[in-house]
């Protein structure tokens, strides 16, 4: 389905008619309405569409941003690390609209149930046509951890997304969840299904023996009869946040010479664009956007973060824009350029919410997905309980949903303390809604989904939650190698951001006693990124726990007190 301007105001139009926009407030039928969200005329001649960890999820979903995002020194008050009110105050997005459910917390399951689910790769398709209905030549770049997140893709062995991703007319990807299907999967699917279709970047992916490189660094393609770069950059750090066993013949890392190599390379071909899809994360984006020069604008990906607006970053050879378009497939980033006299004159950026109530199914990725689901589609469904209260993961330090995993995990494995992964992906669930199998495996699905339960002394807990937190807070972007911090069941703890290496964590406790240093508890895990790790799968796990429980009450989250960080934007008052 191609719809011109026209033809989508129409289906806008109908869709007010017949109450799509929600009630929720005067000011949101405004925004949905009035504003009119998706009418964004084509500026200048070279243009991007982008979007980002998505995780699979080829169906709508609800989606909390976080309440927790916190930045420290040199990134204290900067985009991403804003939330709540202060995100709204810094990005001057009025307060109860589509827009401001879209980018905050703020009353989420009031503004979930008005404004309907999000995302959806049938919506994104409608979404990405009329978007290239005035930008035909557009690149269209997916910021990887595509190919993972969901029980089709795991089942699939993403499969489903790659065929998703063809039909959606993906021109270019960068990866990172990608490499746990493993190394011989990956370049089948590079090899076979991508071959002639997507190009697959990965500049700083090189054999661990001569250092070749393992996939293109970069393309250059004409549109509008400019010259063109876009040149990919995976996770980095990949081999220390899964396993290393996956992918055992590549090497990772940031790599700004060799960046620096390839801009210095396009540009000398002729490219009078260049731009980078990246998987490094913001903060580490907007470190190398300050060093390497030449770089017209970074996709990033990887933290999840929705940016209204690209962060303009000074360097030797001029400014580098830096964008990041969230995840889950509820957002599509629109980079318009206006090039002039070899060079780029000009930009406009819009970051897109997928609101699947306000953009109709694209009807071919519909059939395709309802395929994809169709052998599945009863396990998927199954109710395995009903949550009294709203489920999320997203956060620095927990969520709901996180801490329904930690309980199940203590009570079924009979553990002292049980840790769960810092995962950023996974989708959210409002009160009085059944959990279903789906649900589930939109929190777990991995390819190492074995659950441990290990005796630790109470000196080795603190050093694991020490690495953890460095890795999320260490005052260079250059050495956050993590997710956000483990999330923990039955110990509480203190925890100083800014403080030093190895200093962060104190007064840990269980059930109200100081924890001994010399004395051994009980561990309860998942996610093993050793090799040889055996063990329940996750999954199953929890839905038996759901299963003997029927209803969910809703969850006491157990995070850390926190110092030193009062009134920092990136925390709800």
């Amino acid at each position: 389905m191609q719809l011109n301007r026209r033809e989508f105001l129409n289906v806008m139009a109908a869709g007010s008619a017949c109450g799509m926009f929600g009630s929720w407030s005067s000011a949101a039928l405004a925004s949905a309405k009035g504003e009119m969200l998706y009418d964004i005329p084509q500026y200048g001649n070279v243009s991007f569409l982008h979007f980002t960890d998505c995780h699979a999820q080829l169906t709508p979903i609800y989606f909390r941003e976080p309440s927790v995002n916190i930045g420290l020194g040199v990134m204290n008050a900067r985009p991403p690390h804003f939330v709540g009110e202060e995100f709204l105050k810094f990005h001057k997005v009025q307060a109860n609209t589509a827009l401001s459910h879209a980018f905050t917390y703020l009353d989420f399951e009031k503004a979930a149930k008005a404004y309907g689910r999000v995302g959806g790769f049938a919506h994104l398709a409608t979404l990405v046509k009329k978007m290239r209905a005035d930008r035909p030549q557009a690149f269209l770049l997916d910021g990887g951890d595509t190919w993972q997140g969901s029980a089709t893709a795991l089942w699939t062995n993403g499969q489903d997304m790659v065929d998703a991703c063809k039909l959606l007319g993906v021109n270019m990807m960068s990866p990172h969840w990608e490499f746990t299907l493993g190394a011989k999967r990956v370049e089948e699917i590079v090899k076979k299904d991508f071959a002639g279709n997507i190009e697959f970047l990965a500049q700083n992916v090189k054999t661990t023996d001569f250092g070749d490189q393992v996939f293109k660094p970069y393309v250059i393609r004409e549109q509008n009869g400019i010259s063109v770069a876009v040149i990919g950059q995976a996770f980095p750090y990949t081999p220390i946040a899964n396993p290393r066993y996956m992918v055992p013949d590549w090497s990772f890392g940031i790599q700004d010479e060799n960046m620096q190599k390839m801009v210095d390379e396009v540009r000398a071909k002729g490219a009078k664009v260049v731009v980078v899809i990246s998987h490094n994360g913001m903060d580490v984006d907007l470190k190398m956007a300050s060093r390497v020069r030449g770089i017209d604008a970074i996709f990033g990906g990887h933290t999840h973060d929705g940016v209204p607006q690209p962060v303009v970053v000074s360097n030797p050879g001029g400014k580098t824009l830096v964008t990041n378009a969230g995840s889950n497939s509820k957002f599509l980033g629109v980079m318009d350029f206006d090039v002039r006299d070899g060079k780029v004159a000009g930009f406009k950026y819009s970051l897109l919410p997928v609101f699947s109530n306000m953009l109709p199914a694209d009807r071919a990725m519909q059939g395709l997905i309802d395929k994809v689901r169709a052998p599945y589609k009863a396990k998927l469904e199954e109710p395995l309980a009903v949550t009294e209260g709203l489920l999320y993961r997203r956060g620095n330090f927990n969520g709901t949903f996180d801490q329904l995993i930690c309980d199940a995990l203590m009570e079924v494995k009979g553990a002292d303390i049980a840790f769960s992964p810092g995962f950023r992906w996974g989708t959210s669930i409002l009160s009085g809604q059944s959990i279903t199998r789906e649900h589930v495996m939109d929190q777990t699905a991995i390819t190492y989904p074995y659950t441990t339960v290990t005796d630790m002394t109470g000196e080795f807990i603190k050093t694991v939650l020490e690495d953890v937190c460095d890795n999320l807070f260490n005052p260079d972007p250059y050495y956050q190698q993590g997710g956000d911090m483990v999330r923990v069941g039955g110990l509480t703890y203190a925890c100083e951001p800014g403080g030093k290496q190895g200093s962060r964590i104190s007064d840990m406790r269980l059930n109200g006693k100081p924890i001994e240093a010399n004395k051994t508890y009980k561990v309860a895990g998942w996610a093993p990124v050793a090799e040889g790790a055996k063990g329940e799968p996750i999954w199953e796990v929890v839905e038996a726990w759901l299963k003997a429980k029927k209803r969910i009450s809703p969850r006491k989250l157990n995070v850390p007190r926190l110092i030193g960080v009062q009134g920092n934007p990136g925390m709800a008052a």
